[in-house]
């Protein structure tokens, strides 16, 4: 468990950041407009990277492929959960109008629209930190390629 605490710890940090994005955007009520979702994957994205390189560098010696990747995913699915309880409490609890703003057509043709909302915000939120953690593992990961050592034929 103690192994995880590092990773859990970056994705709270990052929650938090996808939190305070969504908050900045909702005071100039622009936190209807999906397109600025996409800067999520950014904060995601960074939080994931440190939290990778953080892992990496408290013990390079015992860092491998499978304990960085755990890294990763527990950090990203730390933050999606707790972004996604947060966007559910805010949707239902602070700003009732939200999800009726956010689609107006989608909200008058299903009765479950919150359910569908909330489970398209962890889906995405799972997809992107898989996605990731995969690419950031892509640069952390040791080679196994044999060094060659040039042979000098003078």
């Amino acid at each position: 468990m103690k192994q995880f605490a590092q990773p859990i710890r970056f994705g709270i940090a990052t929650s938090g950041c996808l939190i305070a994005y969504f908050l900045i955007l909702s005071l100039f009520n622009l936190h209807t407009n999906i397109f600025f979702s996409l800067f999520n994957g950014v904060i995601t994205a960074g939080g994931i990277y440190e939290a990778i390189k953080a892992f990496k560098l408290k013990d390079p010696d015992s860092f491998d492929y499978g304990k960085g990747f755990t890294a990763g995913l527990i950090t990203g699915f730390v933050a999606t959960f707790t972004f996604t309880i947060f966007f559910a409490l805010y949707s239902t609890e602070v700003n009732m109008l939200f999800l009726e703003q956010l689609s107006t057509v989608w909200f008058k043709d299903y009765k479950s629209f919150e359910g569908i909302v909330f489970f398209t915000v962890a889906v995405m939120g799972f997809a992107t930190t898989v996605v990731l953690t995969l690419s950031f593992m892509q640069l952390f990961k040791t080679s196994r390629n044999l060094k060659r050592k040039l042979v000098n034929n003078t």
